[in-house]
């Protein structure tokens, strides 16, 4: 296995490189700013310096990987076309190349309520709804996949137990970006994680769980 971050510098997809070192899976990092991502990972990450939103570099930056993680997403901005093109463009772009290519698992993170239109969020210039629109490209892509929508974003991990629930049943709560990254991690070896759409908060009144038994208790 070798797994191919798209969105690597970022908060969440910092964590998830660190995770897939950890189980020695080599990684290679897609990144705007190499030097910038030379400060944040050890020599082992292979730094690949593109753009979701160039598809033609994108097949010769996933190289030999064999998974893809993407945990892009538009930064706050006043261009409107922000999420469009990241959440969905870049998305829609990294799904052609990895159905081109054969990648054997493509892990997407996206977020809680993407099904909601009338979100506060969508008043960020619709970003939810092409979040949405991204889970379904990929749903009909026919590539392997797992879907990650989690709650809000803490950047502090907590003991917190994860709760994973299916799609459109949880609404509200909140996740270490670690947990996250976990979660992104060990959906590539767990077979009960394949295309699957699974929602995630913590919740210090939850049961401790194995993620076999998490991901196997999503229908």
């Amino acid at each position: 296995m070798k797994a191919f971050v798209a969105g690597a510098t970022g908060e969440t997809g910092r964590r998830i490189v660190q995770e897939l070192v950890k189980k020695n899976i080599p990684v290679r990092a897609l990144v705007r700013d190499a030097e910038k991502a030379k400060a944040i990972f050890p020599e082992t990450v292979e730094l690949v310096v593109g753009d979701v939103l160039n598809p033609t570099s994108l097949s010769q930056a996933i190289g030999d990987s064999t998974v893809l993680l993407c945990a892009t997403g538009a930064r706050p901005s006043f261009d409107p076309t922000g999420p469009y093109k990241v959440d969905f463009e870049g998305t829609k772009n990294l799904v052609d190349v990895a159905k081109a290519k054969g990648l054997e698992h493509f892990v997407l993170v996206t977020s809680l309520c993407v099904s909601q239109f009338f979100h506060p969020l969508n008043l960020f210039w619709l970003i939810l709804v092409w979040k949405k629109q991204a889970e379904e490209y990929l749903q009909k892509s026919g590539l392997k996949y797992t879907i990650v929508r989690p709650g809000g974003l803490k950047n502090e991990d907590s003991p917190y137990p994860i709760v994973m629930q299916t799609a459109d049943t949880l609404y509200e709560g909140s996740i270490p970006r670690l947990k996250v990254a976990q979660v992104c991690v060990e959906a590539l070896f767990e077979p009960a994680a394949a295309n699957k759409i699974v929602e995630i908060v913590a919740n210090p009144e939850a049961s401790q769980k194995s993620f076999d038994e998490l991901f196997a208790n999503v229908v």
